[in-house]
């Protein structure tokens, strides 16, 4: 019925819906209708982060180049391993829109097939490749924090020597303030640049001085 009507006009339609709201916590906390929300959850769609399900990266990336490279008039055919290993250690806060404006930019600016790592912006070129390794705990069990400090220590050496040795970047990278960071490195005792090297000449210089086996 229309607004100030009197005729019943019969309608089919489908209404979908989205949010990244806990819309079951939110209607328990108040903050949202309760019967609104049993006529809009019929069928949920859980459709998690981008950067949760990195294996649909590769697939993305095929499909935004075909089209972008299409609409552009363009012969791009792909993007460098290089490129791709950049967009998969990247989080994509911006989810599936953020990768494709970058794949966009990419194919408008190549002058070759390929889409290389150069022509990705700086922050998804920076982002630092970190990767969880593998553990199994034993059967006597393990002390979380030595983990997480050596963990936390290897991260920040990583970070460091992508950044080659540079702490301003280091820290920017790891979201942290400047002098947080340097907090840090004292408190592992990892050693800055300059140290590193010296420690290095030292190990040389005393095992040059070993005598050599008869």
């Amino acid at each position: 019925m229309r607004l100030g009507g009197v005729d019943v006009i019969k309608v089919d339609v489908r209404i979908v819906a989205a949010t990244n709201v806990d819309l079951r916590r939110a209607v328990e906390d108040g903050r949202f209708r309760e019967d609104l929300y049993y006529r809009l959850n019929v069928i949920a769609i859980q459709l998690p982060p981008l950067r949760q399900r990195k294996e649909d990266i590769h697939a993305l990336v095929t499909h935004f180049v075909d089209k972008y490279a299409e609409e552009n008039g363009k012969t791009v055919r792909e993007v460098t391993p290089e490129a791709l290993q950049a967009l998969l250690d990247y989080d994509w806060p911006g989810n599936v829109r953020e990768l494709e404006n970058v794949i966009e930019r990419g194919v408008v600016l190549t002058t070759e097939e390929r889409i290389g790592r150069s022509l990705m912006p700086d922050h998804v070129r920076s982002a630092p490749s970190f990767h969880l390794p593998h553990m199994t705990v034993p059967p006597e069990g393990i002390s979380l924090r030595d983990v997480i400090s050596d963990f936390e220590r290897r991260i920040i050496e990583a970070t460091l020597e992508s950044t080659g040795g540079v702490q301003k970047e280091a820290a920017r990278l790891l979201g942290l303030k400047p002098t947080t960071l340097n907090e840090m490195i004292k408190r592992h005792g990892i050693p800055v640049p300059r140290e590193r090297e010296r420690r290095i000449l030292r190990d040389n210089d005393e095992s040059l001085a070993k005598p050599a086996p008869a």
